[in-house]
């Protein structure tokens, strides 16, 4: 993870581009394997760790209808949270982690269900659905790979 961290602040300094970070499940990892890399302050402009479900609504402008209809594992609630942490914060992509790392099951979801999105500053979106296996420090050790990984894609994609 920390190579892949290390790619994510190279190519976006390289190219002059921001991302910004909403996290649920990962619960602020994504932004620590980020900052972990010397250099990040260059390209992270910030990150929201929404766990309570109405906060994705108040901090993140997630639509309280798709969490109330949805709940917050959802893949559209995911883009949601990607967009509203973008603008916010003000960057060129958002990045937004929502699932279940577990132990428990959580509104009919088992754990491993996680839910990974980029949104770029065209509003183009990307979203991954992830069914993992593992402990709960697997999930969400994978689930931070993973959002990483899309930003890469979502960044490739834009080039």
């Amino acid at each position: 993870m920390d190579e892949l961290a290390q790619r994510v602040v190279e190519l976006l300094t390289k190219r002059g581009e921001t991302v910004a970070v909403a996290e649920s499940l990962t619960g602020g990892l994504v932004c620590a394997a980020i900052t972990a890399v010397p250099g990040a302050s260059v390209v992270l402009q910030g990150g929201v760790v929404a766990y309570a479900t109405e906060l994705k609504a108040t901090l993140l402008d997630v639509s309280p209808e798709l969490l109330g209809e949805r709940g917050p594992v959802d893949p559209d609630v995911a883009v949601a949270m990607a967009h509203g942490v973008r603008i916010r914060c003000g960057a060129t992509y958002g990045l937004a982690t929502t699932g279940v790392a577990g132990p428990d099951s959580q509104g009919g979801f088992p754990p491993g269900t996680v839910h990974v999105a980029v949104v770029s500053a065209d509003d183009s979106e990307f979203v991954r659905t992830l069914h993992l296996s593992g402990d709960r420090a697997a999930v969400r050790a994978t689930s931070v790979a993973a959002a990483l990984e899309l930003l890469m894609g979502a960044a490739d994609t834009s080039a």
